[in-house]
């Protein structure tokens, strides 16, 4: 069986846990990357999971609010929780484990939304946000002969034209602002990652993971945004067989706004 990872902004753990056990059921990811759980540790489901058989878990949770939560089948050794920009906000898990013969260090990221202006200078979230992406740059997709790494998560911005529904009228709506996307792909370069979805499927294709609530028939109207991502150190991408952005999830009983994205290795 390949090794697969999905990532999935979930909008609360605990009041969509039966479609994340379905979910689970159905596509048994090794690893899935949970974001937004709003649910603080000593809450959080972890029984359920176990009873899946992701019994190894990195989770960073606080009450009502972000949250991040790494499940998997493999056994984890959590490396990191950080408080980006000293907040205390949880939005960042790092866990390593083995796959394909490596050691990966994962990541789980959910960065700040950046609210509704997009000016830093009047917009406390919005400064947040860019900082946040900013102190990211420290991230690296470090690798070797024995060693990788992935990044995912919700990272709230949608850096290419075909990342949203409409590029031009979107330009100064918060999450694809020219400095946001621009800060975003910098970092990304910066950093060594490289865009798996984008790898796999062609820039020039549109492609979303998320649709907002606003929209009362989101299919009909498809006016998606790719906020979701899956990032690698160079040495994976040829290991890539497949990214499946499950479309149809939006469409599930109390969906989540976003969907799961699942990745598929050549390797176990």
């Amino acid at each position: 069986m390949p090794f697969t990872v999905a990532t999935w902004n979930i909008n609360s753990v605990r009041l969509r846990l039966p479609l994340v056990e379905q979910f689970l059921k159905d596509y048994a990811p090794d690893v899935l990357c949970l974001q937004e759980t709003k649910c603080p540790d000593d809450l959080f489901p972890a029984a359920a999971f176990e009873a899946l058989g992701y019994g190894h878990m990195a989770i960073s949770g606080q009450k009502g609010y972000h949250g991040v939560a790494t499940l998997s089948r493999r056994p984890l050794d959590i490396v990191e929780k950080r408080d980006f920009c000293g907040i205390g906000d949880r939005r960042h898990v790092s866990a390593r484990l083995s796959a394909g013969g490596r050691s990966v260090l994962l990541h789980n990221f959910y960065v700040p939304a950046g609210g509704d202006e997009p000016d830093p200078e009047i917009n406390p979230k919005f400064r947040h946000k860019l900082d946040f992406i900013e102190e990211m740059r420290s991230v690296r997709a470090g690798f070797d002969g024995e060693s990788a790494a992935i990044l995912v998560g919700d990272l709230n911005i949608a850096p290419l034209e075909t990342d949203v529904w409409s590029h031009k009228q979107l330009l100064k709506v918060v999450s694809h602002t020219p400095i946001e996307t621009e800060g975003l792909e910098s970092m990304r370069a910066e950093g060594g990652w490289v865009d798996l979805m984008r790898a796999h499927i062609p820039p020039q294709e549109r492609l979303y993971t998320w649709w907002s609530y606003r929209n009362r028939d989101w299919a009909a109207s498809d006016r998606g945004r790719r906020l979701d991502h899956v990032w690698t150190s160079p040495n994976l991408v040829d290991d890539m067989r497949e990214v499946e952005v499950l479309r149809a999830a939006r469409g599930w009983e109390r969906p989540s706004d976003h969907v799961p994205v699942i990745t598929r290795f050549g390797f176990d």
